[in-house]
């Protein structure tokens, strides 16, 4: 489970979701893709980003099994919306050490 404290965790959810939404009203979703992929850097930052996502499903599975919680949903909201996915399993998640 994830080691931040609550407080902060909502302190990231929103400030990073507030920047989120202006971002998609500056540029849109597609924006957000056409930047990501116009420029070899920022290609390079977004397949970075895709390894990270990857690896945090994993830990994630791993912590769903564990504490007896459904993975699938928390997989497809993290491949939908990226980081806010996890954030959200760890705001509502039990904040106890997993079984065993």
């Amino acid at each position: 489970m994830c080691p931040l404290p609550r407080p902060v965790l909502w302190l990231v959810l929103l400030v990073f979701g507030l920047f989120t939404a202006y971002v998609v009203a500056q540029v849109g979703v597609l924006g957000i893709f056409q930047g990501a992929l116009g420029h070899l850097g920022a290609t390079q930052v977004l397949v970075d980003l895709v390894v990270m996502a990857g690896l945090l499903l994993a830990l994630l599975w791993r912590d769903a099994r564990a504490r007896g919680r459904c993975f699938w949903p928390w997989a497809l909201l993290t491949l939908a919306v990226g980081s806010f996915g996890p954030l959200i399993y760890w705001l509502l998640g039990d904040r106890r050490p997993p079984p065993g």
